[in-house]
């Protein structure tokens, strides 16, 4: 097994899968189908030889998937360091004592469970078919080794299913997800278009377990919508969803066209993480140099004798207030703190806003040569993914809500990137 070199056909998966331990971080090598083949069963190749703790994999799917490419790594050691220092953190008197910080601490320590949990699941999984695959080997048995055989493939998609997490490392992605739709020109057939995809969706958030709000839906004249706005909630929300912004292409013959003609039809899908418009402005003594002077102007004698005014300089900011307006230096520096953290404030109101600005600026006309996803009803069924190039013949069960290989293709060539 070690010294061999090439693809594994599936029959060997299981004895593979046993003989390398799962290690971290992967590196996920090209996605391509077998030479002369247009598809083929997912295989893995053997790693390379390397001193370093690597898994290099290659997964061979339907050729409309070739050419996934994406790199990502799992700090393990990172996440037990942090999980352990929260937990020591929880188990202190005074935790709970800042509702806040305890709150967040509480998310990070679920948010890093949710990894670790997993991963240890799938070590110990891949333990016990090392243990197996070495018993079938020096005892042949066949119900064993279809058992190992049926392990070893559920083993390739539970693997599959965490590397596609791995990819939503984004600092939005956990989030929940605003959704919006717009009909482009074309009359009722747009805005109709633009409803078929708002049901598309719903039912996709749906099948996950989501929650779906309906916040703002303005009716078509004649039918179809002008605009909706769709709230879902639900873990991983928007670092799904990313994948869906963009414009959609609807090419069929139109129900509302008296002479049967084939139309061509836009809509623009975009996507927002949900912010928290709660600001926090966690002021740490660290954080800030307090300097004192005395007062300048007409005051009388105690401000030009005592120093009691206050500057406060924020240190990882940079930003400096400065209060001389009471005779008491502690008066001064509670107003002081108070204008430091206005101005603290500001900067995050401002940050969001550029953050704002920055995603509008993903926008895309709603237009022909702007669409990322076409999806054809007549002549033929098609929905094709201009950016993986990712074919499905299935329109309707797409159009039902079965957008995950589509989710899955995505973000899989663009990992990282995406977010």
């Amino acid at each position: 097994m070690r010294g061999r070199r090439g693809p594994l056909p599936l029959t060997s998966q299981a004895s593979y899968l046993a003989a390398y331990p799962l290690c971290f971080p992967w590196v996920w090598g090209a996605v391509r189908p077998p030479e002369g083949r247009t598809n083929g069963p997912l295989v893995l190749s053997p790693p390379p030889e390397s001193p370093s703790c690597r898994i290099s994999l290659t997964v061979w799917l339907p050729w409309s998937t070739a050419s996934l490419n994406s790199e990502t790594s799992f700090d393990l050691s990172g996440k037990v360091d942090r999980l352990t220092a929260l937990e020591q953190r929880q188990a202190e008197p005074g935790f709970w004592s800042n509702a806040e910080a305890a709150r967040v601490a509480v998310q990070e320590v679920k948010q890093l469970r949710s990894w670790l949990t997993p991963y240890e699941s799938l070590r110990q999984r891949l333990q016990s078919a090392r243990e197996l695959a070495e018993l079938v080997e020096h005892e042949p048995d066949e119900a064993l080794a279809a058992e190992l055989e049926a392990e070893s493939a559920q083993l390739v998609q539970a693997v599959e299913a965490f590397e596609l997490q791995a990819m939503l490392q984004g600092p939005e992605d956990e989030k929940d997800a605003l959704l919006t739709i717009h009909p482009g020109a074309g009359g009722t057939e747009s805005q109709d278009w633009a409803e078929m995809l708002m049901r598309m969706y719903v039912r996709w958030a749906e099948r996950h377990g989501f929650e779906v709000s309906v916040l703002d839906l303005l009716p078509g004249e004649e039918a179809g919508i002008k605009s909706v706005s769709i709230e879902i909630k639900g873990q991983y929300a928007y670092g799904y969803l990313k994948a869906e912004k963009g414009v959609h292409r609807l090419v069929r013959i139109s129900p509302y066209d008296s002479q049967a003609r084939r139309h061509t039809s836009f809509a623009s899908v975009f996507v927002y993480p949900e912010v928290d418009d709660t600001i926090e402005i966690d002021l740490r003594e660290e954080d800030i140099r307090m300097d004192v002077f005395r007062a300048s102007g007409a005051g009388g004698q105690h401000v030009n004798k005592t120093s009691s005014a206050v500057r406060l300089t924020h240190i990882p900011t940079g930003i400096v207030v400065s209060c001389q307006q009471e005779r008491s230096q502690g008066k001064n520096k509670a107003t002081a703190y108070k204008m430091l953290r206005a101005a603290l404030y500001q900067r995050k109101l401002e940050e969001q806003e550029a953050a704002r600005a920055v995603l509008e600026a993903t926008k895309t006309d709603n237009s022909w040569g702007n669409q990322i996803r076409s999806y054809v009803f007549q002549p033929y069924t098609m929905v094709n993914d201009h950016r993986t190039e990712l074919k499905v013949s299935d329109v309707q069960r797409v159009m039902d809500g079965d957008l995950d290989q589509f989710i899955q293709a995505y973000l899989k060539r663009f990992g990282g990137k995406a977010a």
